[in-house]
């Protein structure tokens, strides 16, 4: 590697290489996501700010979202906007209350919305800053759809999570988690 690019990659605080413990720069933080254990194994020890996150998961309804109660608390706390686009299920807003999140702030839009309609409606919301959080069940998503997705959180400093089932090679998410069920409940 010729020393220009070495020195781009070593000096970048926007760049973090895998092999590093943890990210450069000061004041590179994440946003906390409720679990310490997580937090300490995620490059910006915490869920990545205004970025796309993929969340890699053998079936829907496997225990993902618990993952996310803390953001979604604090998203709505913050009066922001929270969509769910394609869920696989209604969500069950007793148990959204009852977990923190105001559920005054939540907009579905169904699974039964048409794929192009439904990239819009992610894509619209990440680039809005009333928008704190867009989650969306789409699983067959091109990798320039996902840089594209991931651009319009940057616009909007909105969160974004993709929920699939097939990880994607190469992937321009800022982070991508493969969650499994040990027994023991869920592990990234």
């Amino acid at each position: 590697m010729n020393s220009q690019l070495q020195h781009l990659l070593h000096n970048n605080p926007h760049i973090w290489l895998g092999d590093e413990a943890q990210p450069k720069g000061e004041g590179v933080t994440g946003l906390p996501t409720g679990y310490p254990s997580l937090d300490a194994i995620l490059p910006e020890r915490g869920w990545p700010k205004n970025a796309l996150i993929e969340m890699v998961t053998p079936q829907w309804g496997f225990g993902e979202l618990q993952l996310l109660l803390p953001l979604m608390r604090s998203v709505t706390q913050q009066k922001r906007w929270m969509f769910w686009v394609c869920p696989p299920y209604i969500p069950y807003a007793p148990a959204l209350a009852s977990a923190g999140v105001d559920i005054n702030y939540l907009v579905t839009i169904d699974s039964k919305t048409t794929c192009k309609d439904a990239m819009w409606s992610v894509e619209k919301a990440l680039q809005s800053e009333n928008c704190g959080l867009v989650m969306a069940w789409l699983d067959s998503l091109p990798n320039g759809v996902i840089r594209r997705l991931q651009l319009a959180a940057t616009e909007g400093k909105t969160s974004g999570v993709l929920f699939r089932n097939h990880e994607t090679k190469n992937s321009p998410a800022a982070l991508q988690l493969r969650l499994k069920h040990t027994g023991q409940g869920v592990h990234a």
